[in-house]
């Protein structure tokens, strides 16, 4: 069985920002040098990054590159692609008791693999 070596984020903080965690998942599901590949730019780069150690006063320009690449996200609840943010807004937001349509989306979301929550569970207690 191949266990997936979980991406040291703790440089960032408590709550990394969103294009960290998908840039670190991306790494936790292939590697370093194929995820700055797939981003365009080099393996160290990417770790750099992920430490919080990148040497430019701004991360702007790596965040737009993160989140044009990694940051869409085919959601079945809709059926179409949206971006991480959208994802990120849909799954954290208060149940929608007062609309049906919104809270079989709402419910789907807090059991999607997308959801960082249930890929945590998941992982806690190995795939049935």
């Amino acid at each position: 069985m191949n266990q997936t070596a979980r991406v040291d984020l703790s440089a960032w903080g408590e709550q990394p920002p969103l294009w960290v965690s998908l840039l670190a998942r991306e790494v936790e599901q292939s590697n370093r040098t194929k995820t700055g590949e797939r981003v365009g730019v080099s393996r160290t780069a990417v770790t750099l990054l992920l430490q919080n150690r990148y040497p430019s006063p701004s991360t702007e320009r790596m965040e737009r590159r993160v989140m044009d690449v990694l940051g869409r996200i085919d959601c079945v609840a809709l059926g179409e692609v949206i971006t991480a943010e959208q994802c990120q807004t849909y799954r954290e937001r208060p149940a929608p008791t007062h609309n049906p349509h919104a809270m079989q989306h709402w419910r789907a979301c807090q059991h999607c693999p997308q959801n960082p929550r249930c890929a945590a569970k998941e992982q806690r207690h190995g795939s049935h």
